[in-house]
């Protein structure tokens, strides 16, 4: 399907900033708490980068319907941000944007870039999935061996080892493709929604995924087979899981019932992690950033931190905010900016 490249452009006066040292870490928020339809009240919502000294600076555009942010790891010029109304994209580090979707391909969920191969991106959909080439110059359904019925699709997580390997988290499963996705084959069977998949930072062959109501899970063999954690409770969603990229053992799951569970032990034994939260401990997203600090975004409260993985918290400077995403950028993937 053609992408509508000149259906609606944007000029944005914040850039993604020039890339250092260091891994970047970045986050889609919503900061709109008080904000109500014809309020004089302004927020700024959207993508924002931690700046060395722990603020938060904006980048790009102002959308309260962020999902998600991809950063082409070879040029940070190209940035794509997943929203209700599809995909966009900039190819000048955020001065300019446009929408890369038609209106059969809206209210996206997930944006995802192959490192191995930049050029191709996916984008989740309510309906589906759809796949560019191209730097989404044209977007393709491509949804072989997705159910007719139950192929809403949350995310969709690239294997960093292997061009063209994927998963997708769907409402019937996660399921697989091996050839960028031309077809796709299911790996684990869920009666419900699949809500985040995540691929260890420290061991290319574990994987992690979290559910609406069928717990979480994990796979030792590159996600071929899977197996369900114990003393993870599956009565109620649980949102999204984390690595600590700098202990291998160390995983966080938010919950809008149970809060926050994370393991130190690889999954043997799980913790709750809500003193010092607002009660209820209604968690939307956890994350964790390149130094081991653990975020906390709790619903209509803030962003909180902790330095020991959960066991003490301090609310960050984004008062109000609700954040759908975070995403660490590595040094050892980063290329010079272009002119």
């Amino acid at each position: 399907m053609k992408a509508f490249a000149t259906l609606l452009t944007v000029m944005a006066p914040a850039v993604f900033a020039a890339a250092g040292p260091a891994d970047s870490f970045y986050i889609c928020a919503q900061i709109n708490r008080d904000y109500v339809i014809g309020s004089k009240v302004v927020t700024v919502n959207g993508v924002y980068k931690r700046a060395a000294d722990g603020t938060w600076e904006h980048q790009g555009y102002n959308d309260a319907t962020l999902t998600a942010v991809a950063i082409d790891p070879r040029d940070h010029n190209v940035v794509y941000t997943s929203a209700n109304n599809g995909l966009w994209r900039t190819l000048d580090g955020g001065k300019h944007w446009r929408i890369c979707n038609d209106w059969g391909m809206t209210e996206a969920r997930h944006v995802a870039i192959d490192p191995n191969a930049p050029d191709h991106v996916y984008l989740s959909l309510p309906d589906g999935i759809a796949v560019s080439t191209d730097r989404a110059e044209t977007l393709v359904r491509k949804e072989i061996g997705l159910p007719e019925r139950g192929k809403y699709t949350q995310l969709v997580a690239i294997d960093r080892t292997r061009a063209g390997r994927a998963f997708a988290g769907c409402e019937t499963g996660i399921y697989l493709t091996e050839n960028g996705a031309d077809s796709w084959r299911r790996v684990l069977p869920t009666t419900d929604l699949v809500d985040d998949i995540r691929q260890s930072p420290h061991d290319a062959d574990y994987w992690l995924a979290v559910t609406q109501s069928a717990g979480a899970w994990f796979s030792r063999d590159g996600g071929l087979t899977w197996r369900q954690f114990e003393g993870v409770p599956s009565e109620h969603a649980l949102y999204n899981v984390t690595f600590d990229p700098t202990d291998p053992k160390r995983f966080a799951i938010a919950s809008w019932k149970l809060g926050i569970l994370t393991t130190e032990d690889g999954g043997l034994t799980w913790q709750d992690r809500n003193a010092g939260l607002p009660d209820p401990h209604r968690v939307w997203r956890v994350g964790v950033d390149p130094a081991g600090r653990l975020y906390a975004s709790v619903f209509r409260e803030t962003l909180y931190y902790s330095d020991d993985f959960g066991r003490t918290w301090q609310p960050d400077a984004l008062e109000g905010s609700l954040v759908n995403y975070f995403l660490t950028l590595p040094a050892a993937a980063r290329s010079p900016r272009m002119p």
